[in-house]
């Protein structure tokens, strides 16, 4: 299989994994008093979006090259998507013009 087609998969991932990271870093940041958090859900909130924040900036400049797949891929596709249509399109025109002919020809014998 080729790594090109689970790009966007493996982007997701390393993402999602970058921002547990440093979620857990942050959670024991805080367990150990760096971080003045307090305990309870607006607490968890809090790291939530420190590590958002962190993992925002890392994922740009780390994850450079897994986006430029996922863009790739997505361009791929849409190019395939276009040109699919263009033949749909070509096929559709060709049987309406047998069908239209075919009526003529029919037409005409009357």
């Amino acid at each position: 299989m080729s790594t090109k087609s689970h790009a966007t998969l493996r982007y997701s991932a390393m993402r999602a994994s970058l921002f547990l990271a440093c979620f857990l870093v942050a959670l024991v940041l805080a367990r150990a008093g760096v971080l003045p958090v307090t305990a309870g859900a607006s607490g968890v909130f809090l790291l939530l979006i420190i590590a958002g924040v962190v993992s925002a900036p890392i994922s740009y400049v780390v994850l450079s090259k897994q986006r430029d797949a996922v863009s790739q891929q997505i361009t791929t596709g849409l190019d395939a998507r276009k040109a699919g249509k263009q033949s749909l399109r070509g096929r559709v025109a060709a049987q309406n013009a047998a069908e239209d002919a075919l009526d003529d020809a029919v037409r005409a014998e009357r």
